[in-house]
């Protein structure tokens, strides 16, 4: 994309300044303090967006002037080191600096992973080397009262499933919420998850994290929200989520293919169970596709209100 060659106008940063160290789900709550002040409605600035993946992407922070620096890998290279965008106190004129100060200190490149869009300004006051869009990271955000009614002709397709839903199952389903003492009725579920799930890589990664998410749910569960449906006593889906401003990020959605319908069911049943308890919630991220043709061809039939888009950056 066309950059703008300006000269930097920021203050020059110790290079000794920041010092990282692991993040910890022990961690999490202090984090959440400083990703509730992000702007944007990307999934990495939510609190499960971090938490879930703090071992996949080897993710370590520093809280410094009141700011939150983390450091992981590419969001598309995990060989290569790279930052989170800095969010705090600090405007990125400011911020940016101590990152740029600390690569110079090691030798390394300063590179940025999961940008967002909007925030592409406030990179450009470093020219730059190199911008990239990540295509299959783009998240997938939704207007919260269509998915929980499916209303308009444009999910036409998607009530009809519902509807099949409801009617073979009358009297036989049931929504509850996720909960520390009913957690392992998700996590044993996993294994269905696995006997009919993707056996690539990346797909194993993420049952595994979505394991260790359920195993210490308890510790978690005050900043999520989750649900289990169950057909005649039996669960056939769960999903896990939280919320950030008028936001709702679902993280983990596993169902069965034995029972019809089921994962457009606890799409729309928790869509609908979630804007009802919470009405400040006026869209839904559903975060990316990761270049899955499958997986993205079902996230573009609920119709999409915008994709996020995402980039890495070079300085």
């Amino acid at each position: 994309m066309p950059q703008s060659r300006q000269t930097s106008t920021t203050f020059a940063a110790p290079e000794t300044a920041l010092s990282f160290r692991p993040v910890t789900l022990d961690d999490m709550p202090r984090l959440r303090q400083y990703l509730s002040r992000e702007q944007g409605r990307t999934t990495d600035f939510s609190f499960l967006g971090v938490a879930m993946w703090i071992d996949y992407f080897k993710y370590q922070y520093c809280i410094y002037r009141d700011t939150l620096f983390i450091k992981g890998v590419l969001e598309d290279d995990r060989r290569v080191e790279a930052f989170s965008m800095p969010v705090g106190a600090l405007p990125l004129s400011r911020a940016v600096p101590y990152i740029l100060g600390y690569c110079r200190a090691r030798g390394l490149v300063p590179r940025f992973s999961a940008v967002p869009e909007y925030a592409l300004p406030g990179f450009m006051q470093f020219s730059p080397k190199e911008i990239m869009e990540l295509p299959d990271w783009s998240d997938y955000l939704y207007d919260a009262d269509k998915l929980a009614t499916l209303s308009g002709k444009k999910m036409a397709k998607k009530r009809n499933h519902l509807n099949r839903f409801l009617a073979l199952y009358h009297g036989r389903w049931q929504l509850t919420p996720l909960t520390p003492r009913n957690a392992i009725r998700a996590l044993q579920f996993m294994g269905v998850a696995d006997l009919e799930g993707d056996n690539a890589p990346e797909a194993a990664a993420e049952r595994d994290l979505t394991r260790r998410i359920l195993e210490n749910y308890d510790r978690l569960s005050p900043y999520l929200h989750g649900a289990l449906l169950e057909v005649d006593g039996h669960v056939c889906a769960f999903t896990v989520a939280d919320i950030k401003g008028d936001t709702l990020f679902i993280h983990i959605e596993k169902a069965t293919r034995s029972v019809e319908a089921a994962y457009e069911a606890i799409n729309a049943l928790f869509a609908r169970l979630m804007t009802e308890r919470h009405p400040a919630i006026k869209y839904i991220n559903r975060e990316d596709d990761a270049g899955d043709e499958g997986l993205r061809h079902a996230k573009q039939s609920y119709h999409p209100l915008a994709l996020l888009k995402k980039f890495n950056i070079r300085l």
